[in-house]
């Protein structure tokens, strides 16, 4: 079995970060995304391993949590560890250093689906001469998913178009786009001052280049926002995301 930790520095470059100064969570979503391709392919189940068999990964949960946010911040460390299959699901955790200092971690649930059909297949069969795709067994890094509760109301809400540039290599929309979507309809104030403690994120659906969306937004106190997704043509929600401020 290989090492199945892996470590990369990521230099925050100007257009990472938000006119405060502090890390746009779009960017931090996109290096998890390609620090887990590249750990993925590394062990022999990324997409040169399963493409060819029709079958790609997709992310269905995030739960994040951060000590303190990343503000002017020149460099990041970030590990991530797979932490191998339950029945259906896939697991992985990540860890964020700024400064030498640990300032953020994440837990997030992978599915491996048929590319045609985008039915779950099992990922213990598909994978199971990979010694690298170990059982899951929980620990203490693990995070704990929250229950994200449906909007009772919304107070902002904004619709969007998904653009050529919006959508990724499976040909939807990436996931990083979804967290710009849900935070945008906030007042510029609340996003300017806020900055982000823990967030859940559940995503539910698909949506493709040309559809629209409506991102809605309830404010339940100083501190919580609960945000959805919803498509324009069809009313099914794409993602469901809950944020903790600080």
């Amino acid at each position: 079995m290989q090492n199945l930790i892996l470590e990369e520095n990521f230099h925050i470059r100007y257009s990472d970060c938000e006119c405060n100064g502090s890390l746009k969570p779009f960017s931090l979503l996109n290096f998890f995304q390609d620090m887990a391709a590249e750990s993925a392919e590394r062990l022999g189940f990324g997409y040169s391993a399963i493409y060819p068999k029709h079958l790609l990964w997709v992310l269905l949960k995030y739960r994040i949590e951060f000590t303190t946010y990343p503000i002017n911040v020149k460099q990041l460390t970030i590990k991530t560890e797979p932490r191998g299959y339950n029945r259906m699901f896939a697991y992985r955790n990540f860890e964020v250093h700024a400064d030498g200092a640990l300032c953020g971690r994440a837990s997030s649930i992978w599915a491996l689906v048929h590319a045609d059909t985008l039915a779950i297949a099992h990922v213990g069969e598909v994978l199971k001469d990979n010694e690298n795709m170990i059982k899951f067994v929980p620990n203490e890094t693990d995070l704990k998913f929250s229950k994200i509760s449906p909007l009772t109301q919304a107070d902002y809400e904004e619709t969007f178009n998904v653009r050529y540039n919006d959508i990724d290599i499976n040909m939807h929309a990436n996931n990083g786009n979804y967290i710009v979507w849900a935070i945008e309809p906030l007042p510029y104030e609340w996003k300017h001052k806020k900055k982000l403690k823990n967030i859940d994120i559940v995503f539910k659906k698909e949506i493709k280049c040309g559809e629209a969306l409506t991102s809605k937004v309830q404010v339940l106190d100083e501190r919580n926002t609960l945000h959805t997704l919803i498509h324009a043509q069809t009313q099914d929600e794409l993602c469901a995301i809950k944020c903790e401020w600080m």
